[in-house]
């Protein structure tokens, strides 16, 4: 499966962005896909995740409440819409996909990603 995100930028604090995943293949739909970011210095943490048929999903407790995370399995896309946006968000963000029939958190558990886009939140 190859996927490409776009939708990053730059944003001022408290303002918004919504990434995009679409991915190449038709059978994106029985992958649970997920949303990764990475700040300089730090390691890989999970943003959201949502099962294969969209009706599951799991945040970052830092992000829960701002983030949402949907698909849609006919243009084969999965979204990250993200609100109320702070400095500390900024970072590189990733959409994966996963074999995993539950909701995956941990990057080992992606078999397939993105390149990444990046996101940027001044304050």
């Amino acid at each position: 499966v190859q996927l490409q995100a776009s939708g990053g930028g730059l944003v001022q604090a408290g303002g918004y962005l919504r990434l995009s995943c679409a991915a190449s293949e038709r059978t994106f739909s029985r992958y649970g896909m997920g949303w990764f970011r990475q700040a300089p210095g730090k390691e890989r943490e999970f943003v959201g995740g949502i099962s294969w048929s969209g009706g599951s999903t799991a945040y970052a407790e830092s992000v829960k409440g701002r983030f949402t995370i949907s698909r849609d399995n006919v243009k084969n896309t999965v979204y990250l819409q993200m609100n109320s946006l702070k400095p500390e968000d900024t970072a590189v963000y990733y959409c994966a996909a996963s074999d995993s029939r539950v909701v995956a958190k941990r990057p080992r558990q992606y078999d397939y990603w993105g390149q990444g886009t990046q996101v940027t939140v001044s304050s």
